[in-house]
């Protein structure tokens, strides 16, 4: 399959986005950006540097002074890429349960959403690029040859993500909260992040409850070769 230069996926937190763009980025030999993951690890970064959350200039120059990476995976330890913060490596720390608090407050800072955007966009720059967040189609990649938007009802978002981190923790484990915890939390984060997750009028829009990794791929494998 060979594909368009930029593809932006767009979608709500549980959608189904980060997997589906690892898994097409991986088929198209394309470098996966989970934007998120640069949010997440300015919400690691302000946690670690005892920073406050709610201070967009304070998290801006927190930001602008750090290093953040994103890379393809160079360990096989079930992570879609590599993120390192200053030369550090927190994969797997942007995951935690704080940090998954934070990264609403964090990323609904203008001053940091127009740095990391700029910093998103340098990379998209060099082609060849699977881009995923939750406003990539609308504002941050405007001239996507391709654009795509998932979607998912709340309750399966947190099955899916309740999911997922059993799998990775184990059923008994500090980072997996209850569904009923998750459900809330993801309610919450929908509308902290209301203004910043409309798609793209030229976006397709596919609802994802029904179907499974693979026949959401086969729903937009057309979509890619379209744009060829």
């Amino acid at each position: 399959m060979s594909g368009p230069q930029c593809i932006a996926i767009d979608g709500p937190a549980g959608s189904g986005k980060s997997t589906i763009g690892e898994q097409l980025a991986r088929r198209l030999g394309y470098l996966y950006v989970d934007t998120g993951a640069m949010y997440r690890a300015v919400a690691w970064l302000a946690l670690h540097e005892g920073v406050d959350i709610n201070d967009g200039p304070a998290l801006s120059q927190l930001a602008q002074g750090a290093d953040i990476v994103i890379s393809h995976p160079h360990i096989s330890d079930g992570r879609q890429y590599t993120v390192t913060v200053n030369g550090q490596d927190v994969t797997w720390d942007i995951r935690r349960s704080d940090v998954t608090r934070a990264v609403s407050a964090v990323s609904s800072h203008p001053e940091v959403r127009k740095l990391l955007i700029e910093q998103q966009r340098m990379m998209a720059r060099q082609g060849r690029v699977v881009m995923v967040g939750r406003d990539i189609g609308a504002i941050v990649l405007p001239d996507a040859e391709l654009k795509i938007y998932l979607t998912a009802s709340l309750a399966e978002r947190a099955r899916r993500r309740h999911t997922e981190l059993v799998e990775r923790y184990g059923p008994v484990h500090e980072n997996v909260p209850p569904l009923e915890e998750l459900i809330r939390d993801i309610e919450r984060r929908d509308e902290i992040d209301h203004d910043n997750m409309q798609p793209a009028i030229d976006a397709i829009v596919i609802e994802t409850d029904y179907l499974s990794v693979p026949q959401v791929m086969e729903t937009i494998a057309p979509y890619v070769e379209d744009t060829v």
